[in-house]
């Protein structure tokens, strides 16, 4: 299975930019999987404090708009997170888009940050502890959005359930980008799956520096098989699932509670 991974600049006119080379990317490379990062289509809004609900609705309606644009990674399947209002609350939902079926809401983030530059409780609510897996076409696919990463016992959990890629959309800052790739290798280890992340690249007009960093990750020894950068901010590799399978049944994850 050939799978992507990218970091996209969070300004709306040079992601114009970023989305048409990736597009060719993934033509090129013929890829069948891409993930996109944490609510990708939008200015990050967590960036700020006061919370101001009609930006939520403009973050929706553009999320909404660059939906029709995934066509443009097909035959791919697509992944990433999404501002939805459900109920009257506002959550960070990650998704599964396909050709032929379109949006597909997996699981909503449910462990949220509250802090300089990422005041993610303030903006919306905490969903379900509902760590559903998405099964597309025989692969099996858990999402671990962002800051859900640190729970390892989820990856764990997952790791049980026999999930083949363990996806990880984020949105995080360059001082910690070295921090997070150890904590990506730490959750394919513990899953025992393929361990994916995207993430902003650069720095946006806001003066927020991006981690960038995109990875694929091996599921037995957790070794970084990719890492985007900005001189190679998209990267596919073709992944065997059967070595997942195979992770599951050696040193940790055998181990039982």
């Amino acid at each position: 299975m050939k799978v992507t991974v990218c970091e996209l600049s969070n300004d709306p006119d040079q992601l114009r930019l970023d989305w048409e080379k990736l597009r060719e990317h993934v033509q090129r490379e013929s890829s069948e999987f891409v993930l996109l990062p944490e609510m990708p289509f939008y200015p990050w809004l967590a960036r700020m404090q006061l919370v101001e609900p009609e930006l939520w609705e403009a973050s929706i309606q553009a999320h909404e708009e660059w939906l029709l644009n995934l066509i443009d990674l097909n035959p791919a399947v697509v992944a990433g997170t999404y501002p939805v209002i459900k109920e009257g609350s506002r959550f960070n939902e990650g998704f599964i888009w396909q050709a032929g079926s379109g949006y597909c809401g997996v699981h909503t983030k449910c462990f949220l940050p509250d802090e300089d530059g990422f005041w993610e409780a303030s903006w919306y609510n905490r969903g379900a502890m509902d760590f559903t897996i998405a099964d597309v076409d025989g692969v099996r696919i858990g999402f671990l959005i962002c800051t859900e990463m640190w729970f390892s016992e989820h990856a764990r959990a997952y790791g049980r359930d026999g999930i083949h890629l363990l996806l990880i959309p984020r949105a995080t800052p360059r001082s910690s980008a070295e921090k997070w790739v150890a904590g990506g290798r730490t959750a394919a280890v513990t899953s025992g799956a393929f361990c994916l992340s995207s993430c902003f690249g650069g720095t946006d007009r806001n003066g927020m520096q991006w981690a960038g960093k995109g990875w694929i990750i091996d599921p037995e020894e957790g070794e970084v098989l990719a890492l985007t950068s900005q001189s190679q901010p998209f990267v596919t590799l073709e992944i065997d699932l059967s070595v997942a399978e195979r992770a599951k049944k050696t040193y940790p994850r055998y181990v039982r509670e």
